[in-house]
Order: structure tokens, then C-alpha cells, then sequence
């Protein structure tokens, strides 16, 4: 049967199982979305089980919509809904869509245009005709979400199109036959950086990352046959923003990839963010770069946002649900349920398996699974990590130490993750006396990442929800966090007597705002160089982690000699990656419980030695394979 034919199918399907007294006017296609047009919307809008009711019956997501005849005049439905919404929303934009019918509310407060339990959203929709949907605006505004929401505003016409191109690929015949699935590692096995791996059923091709080696710049080995030509891969899914996971991915669409891009809207914002810094950082340095910033936007283009725990077709016969991976904003775990129940695969990206000031633990729980790909940053057996309760108990006592000598802390922080959790760390040191309360400048990409963070409060932990909706207390927002936002700035923090503390990019001194500070404040042991982020072999902050006195820099395209005086320390607990025993109770508090284990994104004996562990304590097969392997999954 083919795309045309299904699609016929498809809508005689839908008009079947379709309440009665529901007038459909017509039924298309976008992704992996069947989109239902209705002239009667005040029919369905105070409600989603019609919709609710198709999806589950089909087995596919479902959206009903108003068709476009009936919507009425933007202008006058603005100002219906100005007056309908309570002032304490916080209203900051509102956006028309006449294809999809959809009037988007920008508010600071999202939930009192929902009203309670959805009660004002759904009495604008019947209300004004149009299906109204909400977003947060940043309370800190950020020039990167403004930026991808604006551009896909832009080219919504060219984005629909997309859409319609990936839903005809998702419609396409099955081969049929002797079904299989494979996994061949791209990247990111037994080493750290360029993650990449291709899952490969007889029907279907998915990359799961696509990341950078940021120390040496290598990337994915693209060239094998199995990933080419790269315009026959069905999908792309990116666990996370980070750009071991996703900083080669723009090049994919400059050398022919032009399908879609799985994530969470907090990785899509991020990881733009990273790539297009990344560019810049290329451009500062004098390397090639890659991509350039129209590819970063034609990956903004094809990305399709999913929720955690929504389930949807990435391919004729793979679905995708994502889970919270507790490792960053927007981090996922991501399940693929392979054909009619033949194989359930997962891949944890980078995971957290403990409650962090920012995120809960990563999901362990699945509808079924029989094998997991998983992480060994600190998988050796002798990686242990203190609490975030030590973590923060050391920072505290090292920056008192610090402040009281009249020093200065210099803290070099990758500006996603690490940065927000130290920000909440040193908010509440100060928020309850004890530290000092000084000025905390946030220098780089991280003022813009918390901003990110404060458009997606619902990704955060519990406590922090809590305390940011309930309470109205947004730690984020505390007037000891000041931006940096011009060099000359710099200059002042860097020559001012004052005590302060800085926290600067890049996160393992390979560049970026952090050297600056580091070469003024180096030769003085008043001053403090913090570590809370892994510091990978061969960066320069490992080499200043391991404590050499001199080193030479390149700046400004001469080479400085600097002696190195200024007292440094690492604080463990801050990291996102799991450690030796969360990894191991992870898997052994499992439901499922896998077959099959392959192990990755770890230094070669770290993999080797856990693959050992869990198979040693678990019987469970287990694998950590070379770049370049493929392993057959059933």
C-alpha cells in the first residue's frame, strides 16, 4: 500500500470512529501528527477526549483543530482574549496561526490563562472559536527562545511542508520479511565526546545523537555504508543538548539530511544555543567550523518537540517515547518500541540516577524493555561521588575560606547544568548566612542558559516547582546574580580589590571568558580556581586540575608564560553523570530488567570494567563494544 493509499485509510478510518454529531471537513497529515479539521470546534473544545478516544484507537497522536473558515478576525479575537485573561497572567505577546487555527498566548504565568483545572483556556477556546494554547515567557528574557520561536513563525509555511514531506515517509510501504535490529556504534563507545549511534531495523534507519569531540574536534564516523546516503535516515534523536551529543548535528543538513529531529523544546532551545556559540568560539579561534547558522536554523526548522512519556511513530515500524534522564534541562532517555512488539530498545544518554538541586532521578521504569544502551562516565569501580548535600556542605566551607581572606573565586562551569546548580548552591549559602553575601557574575552562554531554564520550569525537580509556582520564588531571579555583559566589564571585575565570584565558560578552560579572569588572577594565592565539572584528557583544565605551577597560553596570538600561585581545589557532587553506585543500583532497581546491556560513553577501561560488574552481580549480557561495531539486538 502506498503513502496516498494509507492516507485514504487512514481518514476512512478516522470518520468511522469519530463522534457522531462531529461535522469533519477534512483530515491531514503533518508528521507524525494526524490533524482533524472541524467546522463545529465548539463541539470538541471543551474537552480532548474526542481526540483522546481517536489516538487511542489508531494508535497515533491526534490533534483536532477549527477549520480556517470558520476562525474569526485575529484583531478582534486579541482583543477578546485581553479582556477575558486576568492582568496577573502576565501577558506578553499573542500569535494567529490561520492554517492550524491555533491563537498561542505568551504569558509569564501560564496557569492563570489556564485557569483552574483548564478551566479559563477551555472557555477561550469556545469562546473565541480559535484553539488556544499558552506559553511561558521567560522571566528572564531570552534572546534564544524569542529567536526560535520567531523564526518558526517566519517559515511556518515552509515548516507545514516539512511536516507533510515527514508524515508521507512515515506512510511509505514495508519492506517485509525476516525482521531484525541492529545497533552500530558511530561514536562515543569506550571514549568520551562525538556520541552517535544508528539503530537499523529492515525497514527503517534512526542516528541517536550526533555529537562533537570538543577536544579534538572529531566527529561521528559518518562515511560508513550503513549511515549512507544520510538522506535515507528516517529520524534523528537527540538525548540532550550537550555538544558531545548534538554539536555535528547542523552539518547533517548541510550534506544532505532533510528529515526530522526528535528531542524535548528544551533541548531544541539549548542545543541552538551551543551550536551557534560553538560557531562563534570557531570563528574566534581561527578553525573551519562545520555548519554556519543557517544550518542551525534548518535543524530549528525540522525539529519535532516531544513532551516526556509521549509516544509517537518515528518510522513504518519504530516508536519513540522520551523519559527524564535527570542529567540537564530537557535530558532524555529515549525508548524505541521496534515493530509489533519485536523489540524495545533504550538509550540513556547522559543520566542521573539521584535527586539534584535541579532535576529528579532518572526514569528507570519502562512498559517493556529488553535491551539498554547506557553511559560509563564514572563507571570505574572506583568512581564514587559524594552527595549533593557534602557537595554543597564543601563549596560552602572552601568559598568562606575564599571570601575571608580577601580572594577572589573564579569557577569555570559549562554554561548548561552545572551553572544553575551551583547558582541555587551558593543562593542558598547566601540566602542563609553561610557565605557572605557577595556579587556572583555569570560570564559567557550562562546567563542565557538560566534564562532557558526559567521558560521550563516544568522540567525542574518538585521542590524547586514548588517553590517557584507556589511560593513565587524564583532562586534564578536573586539580585546576587549579575550578567557580564560587555568585555569592558570584564576588565573592571578582573581588576576591582572587591572579593567576588565568578562563574565562566568554558567548563574545562579550553577557551572562552574563563581565561581571562584565570590570567589576572592566576599569580595571586589569594584568589581560588574551583572545579565542580569533569575535566576530560588532554584539556586544559586537567592539566591546571593536576596542579602544574607554569603553563604557557596563547593570547592574542602570543604565547604568555604564567606562573600559577592562586589555590585550587575540586568539589565533587556537582556532576551530572551518574557515579559507580547510582549506575549499578540504577540497573538493579530496573522493570523491566534488560537481556542485552551495551556500554558507552566512557574512558576504555571504564566501560570494559562495568560490563564486567553487571554481568558479574546481574547475569545479564552484557557488551562495551568499539566504535565502529554493530551488534545485532534480536
Amino acid at each position: 500500500m502506498n503513502a496516498d493509499r494509507l492516507f485514504d485509510s487512514l481518514r476512512e478510518e478516522v470518520t468511522r470512529l469519530a463522534p457522531e454529531n462531529l461535522e469533519i471537513s477534512s483530515i491531514e497529515f503533518e508528521g507524525p501528527l494526524v490533524v482533524v479539521y472541524t467546522k463545529e470546534y465548539d463541539k470538541v473544545s471543551g474537552n480532548n477526549k474526542a481526540a483522546r478516544d481517536l489516538a487511542q484507537s489508531l494508535h497515533k497522536r491526534v490533534d483536532i483543530r477549527p477549520d480556517p473558515s470558520t476562525l474569526g478576525d485575529p484583531a478582534v479575537v486579541e482583543e477578546k482574549l485581553r479582556s477575558m485573561i486576568p492582568e496577573t497572567a502576565g501577558i506578553f505577546d499573542i500569535f494567529f496561526n490561520d492554517e492550524t487555527g491555533e491563537a498561542t498566548v505568551e504569558a509569564i504565568k501560564p496557569d492563570v490563562v489556564k485557569g483552574e483545572e483548564g478551566s479559563l483556556i477551555l472557555n477561550l477556546k469556545q469562546e473565541t472559536g480559535w484553539n488556544v494554547k499558552v506559553i511561558r515567557t521567560p522571566p528572564i528574557p531570552s534572546k534564544t527562545i524569542s529567536d526560535v520561536r520567531g523564526y518558526l513563525r517566519a517559515y511556518r509555511d515552509d515548516r507545514h511542508e516539512m511536516l507533510r514531506r515527514v508524515a508521507k515517509k512515515l506512510a511509505r510501504p514495508m519492506i517485509g520479511g525476516e525482521q531484525w535490529v541492529r545497533v552500530t556504534a558511530m561514536g562515543g563507545f569506550r571514549q568520551v565526546g562525538r556520541s552517535a549511534s544508528l539503530l537499523t531495523t529492515r525497514e527503517s534507519k534512526i542516528l541517536i545523537d550526533c555529537g562533537l569531540d570538543p577536544g579534538s574536534e572529531e566527529t561521528p564516523y559518518f562515511a560508513i555504508p550503513e549511515a549512507q546516503p544520510l538522506s535515507d535516515l528516517d529520524a534523528v534523536v537527540v538525548t540532550h543538548a550537550h555538544l558531545d551529543h548534538c554539536g555535528t548535528l547542523p552539518a547533517l543538513f548541510k550534506y544532505g539530511y532533510d528529515g526530522p529531529v526528535y528531542c524535548t523544546a528544551p533541548t531544541r532551545d539549548l542545543m541552538a544555543l551551543l551550536q551557534l556559540d560553538n560557531i562563534k568560539l570557531g570563528f574566534g579561534e581561527g578553525r573551519k567550523n562545520l555548519y554556519e547558522a543557517k544550518d542551525v536554523r534548518n535543524e530549528i526548522m525540522h525539529t519535532i518537540p516531544l513532551k516526556y512519556n509521549e509516544t509517537t511513530d518515528i518510522a513504518p515500524d519504530v516508536r519513540l517515547t522520551l523519559y527524564n534522564a535527570g542529567h540537564i534541562l530537557g535530558s532524555s532517555i529515549a525508548h524505541f518500541h521496534v515493530g509489533d512488539g519485536l523489540h524495545n530498545v533504550a538509550f540513556t544518554g547522559d543520566t542521573k540516577f539521584e535527586k539534584t538541586w535541579l532535576f529528579n532521578p532518572a526514569n528507570n521504569k519502562f512498559p517493556r524493555l529488553e535491551s539498554l544502551v547506557i553511559e560509563s562516565t564514572y563507571g570505574g569501580r572506583n568512581d564514587e561521588q559524594p552527595s549533593r548535600a557534602d557537595a554543597s556542605e564543601e563549596l560552602g566551607k572552601l568559598m568562606r575560606q575564599a571570601t575571608e581572606g580577601g580572594g577572589k573565586v573564579l569557577i569555570p562551569v559549562f554554561a548548561v547544568g552545572r551553572s544553575q546548580e551551583v547558582m541555587l548552591v551558593i543562593e542558598e549559602l547566601m540566602r542563609t548566612g553561610k557565605i557572605p553575601t557577595l556579587n556572583v557574575y555569570l560570564d559567557g552562554m550562562i546567563w542565557e542558559a538560566t534564562a532557558i531554564h526559567t521558560a521550563y520550569p516544568e522540567y525542574l525537580n518538585s521542590q524547586l516547582r514548588t517553590r517557584i509556582f507556589q511560593q513565587d520564588e524564583n532562586p534564578f531571579l536573586s539580585p546576587i546574580f549579575k550578567r557580564v555583559e560587555t568585555s569592558g566589564m570584564r576588565e573592571e571585575i578582573c581588576h576591582s580589590p572587591d572579593p567576588c565570584i565568578v562563574l565562566a565558560t568554558s567548563g574545562m578552560m579550553s577557551g572562552g571568558p574563563v581565561m581571562e579572569y584565570f590570567r589576572e588572577w592566576a599569580d595571586d594565592e589569594k584568589n581560588w580556581l574551583l572545579f565542580v565539572g569533569y575535566q576530560s584528557e588532554g584539556s586544559m583544565g586537567r592539566t591546571i586540575q593536576r596542579g602544574r605551577t607554569d603553563i604557557t597560553l596563547n593570547h592574542r596570538g602570543k604565547s604568555i608564560n604564567l606562573k600559577i600561585k592562586m589555590n585550587r581545589e575540586t568539589v565533587d557532587g556537582f556532576s551530572g553523570h551518574s557515579d559507580r553506585k547510582q549506575l549499578m543500583k540504577y540497573i538493579s532497581t530496573m522493570e523491566p530488567r534488560p537481556d542485552k546491556i551495551l556500554i558507552g560513553h566512557g574512558e576504555d577501561r571504564k566501560c570494559s570494567d562495568l560490563a564486567s560488574s553487571i554481568y558479574k552481580k546481574f547475569g545479564i549480557e552484557t557488551k562495551a563494544p568499539q566504535n565502529l561495531e554493530t551488534i545485532r539486538l534480536r
